[in-house]
């Protein structure tokens, strides 16, 4: 069952591991809390967190970039110690992941903000549980989908499949965002933006740079990036914003 039948929110995943997913989706909070929305965040499955009783790395960072005082378990209803898929994560820590409380806390965070953003772990075909994949997940949650992928060899590749799969099982696509162009480019790199946008069956609505710092900096330094693109109407758009 959706969260409801038009929320406005965005569901974040990425093409591959270290493209910077929950760096961007950070930024992208950031960015939209200096537009003055009140936005929820939630990262629904994290593995790899040393401490399970409280937040991993992402779901703090995600805590922390909204200014949110939303309880953790809403923000991250399954943490798992395990760095591994949530299918196997889950099993070696003796859980059951059910949906239905991630679709129970989406909702609540849907209902106390304004604009809810959600991080996948991992891509579309990662396994959740059983026969479960965040691409179901992200179906159910109804939530218009924005993909981060990578500016280099492989990234074609990538994330046409995942923008082909996203549109086999009809979730809809707010677009994609290139994220870690280097100052020097290769040539794989500097052709990517353009090839991707030609192929793509959904619209390129940045390149992001590489950037440096701890994390912190990273997310404000993207959000500072992401106001001065070039294509940021279409980033307003896609987020249902006006310019």
């Amino acid at each position: 069952m959706p969260v409801e039948s038009h929320p406005r929110g965005l569901f974040v995943t990425g093409t591959d591991t270290g493209v910077g997913k929950t760096l961007v989706t950070a930024a992208l909070v950031r960015f939209l809390r200096e537009r003055d929305l009140n936005v929820g965040v939630m990262k629904p499955l994290e593995t790899g967190v040393d401490d399970p009783k409280g937040l991993g790395h992402d779901g703090a960072l995600l805590k922390w970039a909204a200014g949110s005082e939303d309880d953790d378990d809403l923000i991250t209803p399954y943490r798992l110690q395990a760095p591994l898929a949530p299918s196997l994560a889950a099993e070696e820590a003796g859980v059951r992941i059910d949906p239905s409380r991630i679709l129970e806390a989406a909702r609540t965070l849907a209902e106390g903000h304004q604009f809810l953003v959600v991080e996948g772990a991992g891509g579309l075909m990662v396994p959740v549980s059983g026969g479960l994949l965040i691409a179901d997940l992200v179906r159910e949650l109804a939530l218009p989908l924005l993909t981060v992928c990578r500016p280099g060899l492989g990234t074609i590749n990538h994330t046409l499949l995942t923008l082909f799969a996203a549109r086999a099982m009809e979730i809809p696509l707010a677009g994609f965002l290139i994220n870690g162009m280097p100052e020097r480019p290769d040539p794989a790199e500097r052709s990517a933006p353009h090839t991707l946008a030609s192929l793509a069956s959904a619209d390129l609505l940045g390149v992001l740079p590489r950037v440096a710092g701890t994390d912190r900096e990273k997310v404000a330094a993207l959000a500072r990036a992401l106001e001065e693109l070039p294509t940021l109407p279409w980033l307003l758009t896609a987020l249902g914003l006006e310019s």
